[in-house]
């Protein structure tokens, strides 16, 4: 399907949903060779999908640092690598991220999970406040990012990934919900 396509929305229950499928599929059309993640308990949907997965070699690391060490590895080798990780993990790797991603100017794909968004995007306090700072750490570290809500956003990750290569810099793709099967 070409990015630039109506998708229609699935619903569940009338909630929208962000299934696998259609990411995995986005990747592809990026051209994405390898999936760099630290998987989540709120991302099973996603790693079983990328288990059964063929076309993407998928790289699961024990932190979240590692996902930018290995794919910045990965893009100095010629492949085209994503790193898919928690908002909670963005803070953790701040440093790596900086020292690799940041620093070798790499025109990387991320796509964060943003916990807490849904609840402060309905005005409620988080249960997690790692909302709260998610945006303003991307702000203050100078990196562009998208909201990814329901299957219909999804074209937002190819434009992630193109803003990627056109400014040689890290783009995010903001996962706000939790995918669904």
């Amino acid at each position: 399907m070409p990015v630039h396509a109506v998708t229609v929305i699935a619903r569940r229950g009338g909630m929208a949903v962000l299934t696998p499928k259609t990411i995995i599929e986005q990747l592809k059309q990026c051209g994405i060779t390898h999936v760099v993640w630290l998987p989540d308990s709120e991302s099973k949907f996603m790693y079983d999908a990328l288990q059964a997965e063929k076309d993407l070699g998928f790289i699961p690391v024990c932190r979240e640092g590692e996902a930018f060490a290995v794919a910045s590895g990965l893009w100095m080798g010629g492949k085209t690598p994503v790193v898919l990780i928690q908002n909670t993990g963005l803070f953790e790797s701040g440093d790596v991220l900086r020292g690799t991603a940041l620093g070798l100017e790499l025109p990387l794909l991320m796509m964060i999970g943003y916990r807490g968004y849904m609840e402060m995007k309905a005005g409620k306090q988080p249960f997690d406040t790692a909302a709260v700072y998610t945006e303003p750490i991307l702000n203050a570290w100078g990196i562009p990012f998208h909201h990814i809500e329901t299957d219909a956003d999804t074209p937002k990750i190819a434009a992630a990934f193109k803003q990627a290569q056109e400014i040689s810099r890290p783009v995010a793709a903001l996962i706000c919900v939790e995918y669904n099967g």
